[in-house]
């Protein structure tokens, strides 16, 4: 039976969140310095590819929840899960804490690589039907459309192979030679990590609207608002921007949205299981 944590006093940086910041930060350094000075990416190691990407282990699910792409990513990442973890590690426990956070950072991932699914099968098609009908003018729709998973040396790579199929539109090396640069796509696509702690930071943020929902927040240190509605803004902002899928927006909207997901549920469960209320 699930009872409830009381601590005996408030700390404003508790074991599981200290902890978290500590190895976060330290990874962070630790990928920099290997590629600076070795030219080792972790990031393709630890960060999570796609299930049937060559890249994929199974330790990446959990792995990239330590991984940033940048300062301001990390930071961002840190300030949320200390401003908003602390009150929920003093009221849960260290234990229950971080059994919440791995938890629904384990969702997310699940939740992305499920959209990220959608995404792969939407380009396998858009590929085949390239394969099977197009010419020139398709090639470049494609690769347009398409863009944001290559880097902009391929890109001038592809644009060169569309200048000379446009120029030799009944070439068969030519067609073929686009054919190649289409499936490669897919392979770009199985070849891009995801790394940050996002979202199991926003189970982090659902369980504190959720068990504090009146608490005064404000938003950019000047706009007050009560957690229980910045919840719900962030919920409906990230459910928008998943489905807007805006060309060259790089963030993993559905693990966010699944880290809020699998932390619901997880509260919910912990509650129907507590003789008192659990939150």
């Amino acid at each position: 039976m699930y009872q409830e944590y009381r601590p005996g006093s408030f700390q404003i940086l508790p074991l599981v969140v200290k902890n978290l910041l500590i190895i976060n930060s330290l990874v962070f350094f630790l990928t920099n310095v290997l590629y600076m000075r070795f030219g080792i990416d972790l990031t393709d190691s630890l960060g999570l590819h796609y299930f049937t990407s060559d890249k994929f282990r199974v330790h990446q699910l959990i792995t990239h929840l330590f991984m940033h792409g940048s300062f301001m990513h990390l930071f961002s990442n840190m300030f949320a899960l200390w401003m908003f973890g602390n009150m929920l590690e003093n009221r849960w426990g260290s234990k229950r804490f971080l059994i919440f956070y791995l938890f629904t950072g384990l969702g997310a991932s699940l939740v992305h690589l499920g959209y990220t699914g959608l995404e792969v099968h939407k380009l396998q098609q858009a590929i085949q039907f390239y394969v099977d009908n197009g010419g020139p003018v398709d090639f470049k729709a494609l690769i347009v459309k398409y863009n944001e998973y290559i880097g902009q040396n391929v890109s001038s790579v592809y644009e060169q192979i569309y200048e000379f199929y446009r120029a030799n539109p009944d070439s068969e090396m030519a067609r073929q030679e686009s054919i190649k640069a289409a499936n490669h796509l897919l392979l770009y696509k199985l070849s891009i990590p995801t790394v940050g702690a996002s979202g199991a930071v926003f189970g982090v943020l659902l369980a504190f609207g959720m068990l504090f929902p009146n608490t005064v927040i404000f938003v950019y240190f000047l706009f007050p608002l009560k957690a229980k509605y910045l919840v719900a803004l962030y919920g409906l902002f990230e459910l928008y921007t998943g489905f807007a899928s805006t060309p060259g927006d790089n963030v993993a909207h559905f693990a966010h949205l699944g880290g809020m997901l699998f932390g619901f549920i997880l509260i919910k469960i912990w509650n129907k299981y507590n003789r008192n209320r659990f939150y």
